[in-house]
């Protein structure tokens, strides 16, 4: 089951562009592999709004989402988590209009191996004004967002649920043009799949990631993202049936037709599904897990 992504439509980089009748957007100029097109600031109602993930601390950016909300006030600025593309600027616009930051607090962890970087990098200096729990809600004049706690891509990842629209905020947790990068010690493929069933379950009409276009179809979008997901566990089973111990092998044959260059990153993801095996008692290994350990398969799977 291929995942049905969609990678093209329409933005302007500091255009705001009125999405349904209570979001709007402002895509920040900061395209790149993690990012995609760049990180897409959304903006919750009129006249008292929320903002979530205010992006990079960019001049440029800054000046957009000033003009976007000329008149307004922000009531809340709401984060998912703490990397770079998604952070940096939610203290500076929380200090223009005497918002709080809302968020998790972040664990910060290098991921295992230290050289390979998947994604924008690690806000370090972040720390939310409030802390978030799971169901927290937020609320403004004809708008309400509940917070739920997906950890996987990181352990402090929230996404925001909007009530009037039946539209989940979900950050990097799902994103349409894209799989998204869990990269252990402080992601978690366990808690992942955990998150998108549930993200599953709730039958969302519409989910808006922070990087590209919103994700309509959201059933079959998300059964073909779990099954990804699952189908991946399904290969890793397969390369240690067939006597493949250690990862940087499985990798070799499982991504044979991917450029090398890629394949430091392959392995972080294969690490976070082999975590989650072992976890689930369907692969052993000698020691701690990581990505030099020699893995088996359990004996009853």
């Amino acid at each position: 089951m291929s995942i049905p992504f969609v990678r093209e439509f329409d933005f302007e980089y500091g255009r705001c562009d009125q999405l349904s009748p209570l979001v709007r957007r402002v895509i920040a100029p900061n395209p790149g592999p993690f990012t995609f097109t760049g990180t897409g600031v959304f903006i919750v109602g009129h006249g008292e709004v929320a903002v979530l993930d205010p992006g990079p601390a960019m001049a440029e950016h800054e000046a957009a989402l000033d003009a976007a909300l000329e008149g307004e006030r922000v009531t809340h600025v709401l984060v998912t988590h703490h990397h770079l593309d998604h952070s940096p600027m939610a203290h500076r616009l929380a200090k223009k209009h005497g918002a709080k930051v809302h968020g998790m607090s972040p664990a910060i962890t290098p991921p295992e191996g230290g050289e390979v970087r998947m994604e924008a990098g690690d806000d370090h200096g972040f720390r939310p004004d409030l802390e978030v729990s799971d169901g927290d809600q937020f609320k403004g004049p004809g708008w309400t967002l509940t917070a739920l706690h997906t950890p996987g891509h990181t352990s402090n990842h929230v996404c925001y649920a909007l009530s009037e629209e039946n539209t989940l905020f979900s950050g990097d947790h799902v994103m349409g043009w894209s799989t998204s990068v869990v990269s252990p010690p402080d992601g978690s493929m366990g808690d992942y799949i955990a998150q998108l069933k549930r993200v599953r379950a709730l039958n969302f009409d519409v989910i808006r990631p922070t990087h590209g276009t919103a994700i309509e179809a959201t059933a079959p979008f998300m059964d073909a993202y779990i099954e990804h997901r699952l189908n991946r566990e399904r290969q890793i089973l397969s390369q240690l049936e067939a006597g493949r111990t250690r990862i940087k092998d499985m990798v070799a044959h499982m991504y044979a037709d991917v450029d090398t260059r890629l394949h430091p990153a392959a392995a972080h993801s294969v690490l976070s599904h082999m975590i989650h095996l072992v976890e689930q008692g369907r692969a052993v290994c000698k020691g701690a897990a990581g990505l030099d350990t020699d893995y088996a398969l359990a004996a009853d799977s």
